[in-house]
Protein backbone atom coordinates (compact mmCIF):
# COMPACT_ATOMS: atom_id res chain seq x y z
CA UNK A 1 0.00 0.00 0.00
CA UNK A 2 1.91 3.20 -1.06
CA UNK A 3 1.21 6.13 1.59
CA UNK A 4 1.44 9.63 1.69
CA UNK A 5 4.57 10.33 3.35
CA UNK A 6 6.68 13.85 4.21
CA UNK A 7 8.49 13.26 1.02
CA UNK A 8 5.35 13.61 -0.69
CA UNK A 9 4.06 16.55 1.18
CA UNK A 10 7.43 18.55 0.62
CA UNK A 11 7.31 17.80 -3.33
CA UNK A 12 3.47 18.91 -3.41
CA UNK A 13 4.47 22.34 -1.71
CA UNK A 14 7.14 22.33 -5.03
CA UNK A 15 4.66 21.69 -7.58
CA UNK A 16 2.67 24.34 -6.14
CA UNK A 17 5.45 26.84 -5.99
CA UNK A 18 6.65 26.27 -9.55
CA UNK A 19 2.55 26.27 -10.40
CA UNK A 20 2.39 30.27 -9.24
CA UNK A 21 5.85 30.98 -11.18
CA UNK A 22 3.39 29.82 -14.21
CA UNK A 23 0.68 32.25 -13.39
CA UNK A 24 -1.53 30.29 -10.74
CA UNK A 25 -2.64 33.02 -8.54
CA UNK A 26 -5.67 31.73 -6.46
CA UNK A 27 -4.47 30.89 -2.82
CA UNK A 28 -6.81 28.02 -2.83
CA UNK A 29 -6.41 26.56 -6.05
CA UNK A 30 -2.68 26.15 -4.85
CA UNK A 31 -3.88 24.95 -1.54
CA UNK A 32 -5.81 22.05 -3.19
CA UNK A 33 -2.79 20.89 -5.16
CA UNK A 34 -0.48 21.00 -2.62
CA UNK A 35 -3.55 18.59 -0.82
CA UNK A 36 -4.36 15.79 -3.19
CA UNK A 37 -2.03 13.11 -3.56
CA UNK A 38 -1.25 13.31 -7.31
CA UNK A 39 1.16 9.84 -6.52
CA UNK A 40 -2.16 7.66 -5.31
CA UNK A 41 -3.56 8.05 -8.53
CA UNK A 42 -0.84 6.98 -11.10
CA UNK A 43 0.23 3.46 -12.11
CA UNK A 44 3.29 2.05 -10.28
CA UNK A 45 5.58 2.84 -13.46
CA UNK A 46 4.85 6.52 -13.19
CA UNK A 47 5.08 7.26 -9.27
CA UNK A 48 8.62 9.04 -8.98
CA UNK A 49 7.16 11.54 -11.40
CA UNK A 50 4.08 12.39 -10.24
CA UNK A 51 4.76 16.11 -8.99
CA UNK A 52 6.35 16.98 -12.39
CA UNK A 53 4.20 19.30 -14.26
CA UNK A 54 3.03 16.45 -17.05
CA UNK A 55 0.38 14.11 -18.30
CA UNK A 56 0.21 10.64 -17.77
CA UNK A 57 -1.68 7.69 -19.21
CA UNK A 58 -4.45 6.64 -16.76
CA UNK A 59 -5.59 3.30 -19.07
CA UNK A 60 -8.22 3.15 -21.61
CA UNK A 61 -7.00 5.78 -23.64
CA UNK A 62 -7.40 8.42 -21.31
CA UNK A 63 -4.26 10.65 -19.38
CA UNK A 64 -4.60 12.24 -16.25
CA UNK A 65 -3.63 16.29 -16.71
CA UNK A 66 -0.60 18.39 -16.53
CA UNK A 67 -1.15 20.02 -12.72
CA UNK A 68 -1.00 23.47 -14.39
CA UNK A 69 -3.79 22.26 -16.73
CA UNK A 70 -5.89 21.08 -13.70
CA UNK A 71 -4.92 24.27 -11.84
CA UNK A 72 -5.29 26.65 -14.56
CA UNK A 73 -9.53 25.22 -15.11
CA UNK A 74 -10.15 25.43 -11.48
CA UNK A 75 -9.07 29.12 -11.32
CA UNK A 76 -10.96 29.83 -14.38
CA UNK A 77 -14.24 28.66 -12.49
CA UNK A 78 -13.78 31.40 -9.71
CA UNK A 79 -15.35 28.67 -7.12
CA UNK A 80 -17.61 29.32 -4.18
CA UNK A 81 -17.79 26.97 -1.19
CA UNK A 82 -21.10 24.75 -1.85
CA UNK A 83 -21.16 25.48 -5.41
CA UNK A 84 -23.10 22.69 -7.01
CA UNK A 85 -20.29 21.49 -10.28
CA UNK A 86 -20.71 19.73 -12.84
CA UNK A 87 -17.12 17.77 -14.25
CA UNK A 88 -17.29 16.17 -17.53
CA UNK A 89 -14.62 13.15 -17.53
CA UNK A 90 -13.88 11.92 -14.37
CA UNK A 91 -10.77 10.02 -15.35
CA UNK A 92 -8.88 8.85 -12.60
CA UNK A 93 -9.93 11.39 -10.11
CA UNK A 94 -7.69 13.87 -9.87
CA UNK A 95 -9.50 17.04 -10.91
CA UNK A 96 -12.51 15.75 -9.01
CA UNK A 97 -10.70 15.85 -5.66
CA UNK A 98 -8.72 19.22 -6.68
CA UNK A 99 -12.61 20.28 -7.10
CA UNK A 100 -13.06 18.82 -3.41
CA UNK A 101 -10.61 20.18 -1.51
CA UNK A 102 -12.07 24.17 -2.97
CA UNK A 103 -15.48 22.99 -0.60
CA UNK A 104 -18.16 22.88 -3.74
CA UNK A 105 -20.74 19.60 -4.49
CA UNK A 106 -19.36 17.71 -7.78
CA UNK A 107 -21.31 15.47 -9.71
CA UNK A 108 -19.24 14.04 -12.40
CA UNK A 109 -19.72 11.84 -15.33
CA UNK A 110 -17.15 9.23 -17.19
CA UNK A 111 -17.77 7.75 -20.34
CA UNK A 112 -15.14 5.10 -20.11
CA UNK A 113 -16.63 1.78 -18.07
CA UNK A 114 -13.00 0.45 -16.91
CA UNK A 115 -12.05 3.98 -15.21
CA UNK A 116 -15.75 4.82 -14.17
CA UNK A 117 -15.81 1.54 -11.99
CA UNK A 118 -11.76 2.11 -10.72
CA UNK A 119 -12.37 5.36 -9.62
CA UNK A 120 -16.29 5.06 -8.23
CA UNK A 121 -14.29 2.88 -5.43
CA UNK A 122 -10.68 4.63 -5.59
CA UNK A 123 -11.84 7.94 -4.62
CA UNK A 124 -13.85 7.27 -1.21
CA UNK A 125 -11.32 5.03 0.09
CA UNK A 126 -8.83 8.20 0.14
CA UNK A 127 -11.45 10.38 1.64
CA UNK A 128 -13.16 11.85 -1.60
CA UNK A 129 -17.15 11.52 -2.39
CA UNK A 130 -18.60 12.87 -5.00
CA UNK A 131 -22.02 12.04 -7.34
CA UNK A 132 -20.70 9.71 -9.98
CA UNK A 133 -22.42 8.99 -13.31
CA UNK A 134 -21.51 6.69 -15.93
CA UNK A 135 -23.03 8.15 -19.26
CA UNK A 136 -22.60 10.55 -22.21
CA UNK A 137 -20.93 13.67 -20.96
CA UNK A 138 -22.71 16.08 -23.72
CA UNK A 139 -25.30 15.19 -22.35
CA UNK A 140 -24.50 16.05 -18.94
CA UNK A 141 -26.99 15.56 -15.78
CA UNK A 142 -29.88 17.20 -16.67
CA UNK A 143 -31.51 15.27 -13.19
CA UNK A 144 -29.25 17.39 -11.52
CA UNK A 145 -29.40 20.84 -13.18
CA UNK A 146 -29.06 23.80 -13.13
CA UNK A 147 -25.54 24.45 -12.26
CA UNK A 148 -23.27 26.77 -10.73
CA UNK A 149 -19.95 25.82 -12.63
CA UNK A 150 -19.61 23.28 -15.54
CA UNK A 151 -15.42 21.94 -16.29
CA UNK A 152 -15.33 19.68 -19.35
CA UNK A 153 -11.72 17.76 -18.99
CA UNK A 154 -11.82 16.96 -22.63
CA UNK A 155 -11.37 17.78 -25.99
CA UNK A 156 -14.89 18.66 -27.81
CA UNK A 157 -15.21 19.89 -31.08
CA UNK A 158 -17.92 22.14 -30.67
CA UNK A 159 -19.94 23.36 -26.71
CA UNK A 160 -22.47 20.82 -26.12
CA UNK A 161 -26.23 22.56 -25.98
CA UNK A 162 -27.25 20.50 -23.61
CA UNK A 163 -24.15 21.20 -21.04
CA UNK A 164 -24.65 25.29 -21.77
CA UNK A 165 -28.94 24.65 -20.76
CA UNK A 166 -27.87 23.19 -18.13
CA UNK A 167 -26.12 26.19 -16.70
CA UNK A 168 -27.41 28.64 -14.27
CA UNK A 169 -27.93 32.43 -15.62
CA UNK A 170 -24.68 33.97 -13.91
CA UNK A 171 -22.44 30.48 -14.20
CA UNK A 172 -19.51 29.66 -15.86
CA UNK A 173 -17.97 26.53 -18.25
CA UNK A 174 -14.81 25.90 -18.51
CA UNK A 175 -14.25 23.76 -21.96
CA UNK A 176 -11.33 22.94 -24.13
CA UNK A 177 -12.68 23.42 -27.84
CA UNK A 178 -10.97 22.10 -30.90
CA UNK A 179 -9.93 18.37 -32.35
CA UNK A 180 -6.33 18.07 -32.46
CA UNK A 181 -5.30 21.02 -30.27
CA UNK A 182 -8.18 22.78 -27.89
CA UNK A 183 -8.40 26.20 -27.33
CA UNK A 184 -9.37 26.87 -23.36
CA UNK A 185 -12.62 28.67 -23.55
CA UNK A 186 -14.48 30.09 -20.74
CA UNK A 187 -18.08 30.90 -21.06
CA UNK A 188 -20.42 32.77 -18.76
CA UNK A 189 -24.52 32.77 -18.99
CA UNK A 190 -25.47 36.25 -19.33
CA UNK A 191 -29.47 35.12 -19.81
CA UNK A 192 -30.69 31.89 -21.08
CA UNK A 193 -29.76 32.67 -25.00
CA UNK A 194 -26.47 34.86 -24.27
CA UNK A 195 -23.24 33.80 -23.45
CA UNK A 196 -19.95 35.91 -23.47
CA UNK A 197 -17.05 34.02 -24.50
CA UNK A 198 -13.13 34.66 -23.56
CA UNK A 199 -10.36 32.48 -24.77
CA UNK A 200 -7.31 31.86 -23.21
CA UNK A 201 -4.61 29.91 -25.58
CA UNK A 202 -4.38 26.34 -26.86
CA UNK A 203 -3.97 22.88 -24.44
CA UNK A 204 -4.05 19.43 -25.93
CA UNK A 205 -6.61 17.05 -24.67
CA UNK A 206 -8.09 13.43 -25.12
CA UNK A 207 -11.17 13.73 -27.12
CA UNK A 208 -14.34 13.67 -25.51
CA UNK A 209 -16.45 10.78 -26.24
CA UNK A 210 -19.87 9.81 -26.81
CA UNK A 211 -21.20 6.93 -25.44
CA UNK A 212 -22.59 4.97 -28.41
CA UNK A 213 -24.11 1.76 -26.38
CA UNK A 214 -25.49 1.53 -22.99
CA UNK A 215 -24.20 -1.70 -22.49
CA UNK A 216 -20.53 -1.00 -24.09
Amino acid sequence: MITDSYRHKGLRRQLALHLKTKGIDNADVLKAIETVPRHLFLDNAFIERAYEDIAFPIGAGQTISRPHTVAFQTQLLKLKRGEKVLEIGTGCGYQTSVLLEMGVKVYTIERQLELYNKTIKFLPSIGYSAKFIYGDGYKGMPAFAPFDKIIITAGAPVIPNDLLNQLKVGGLMVIPVGDKVQTMTLLEKKSEKHFEKTEFGEFKFVPLLERKEWGD
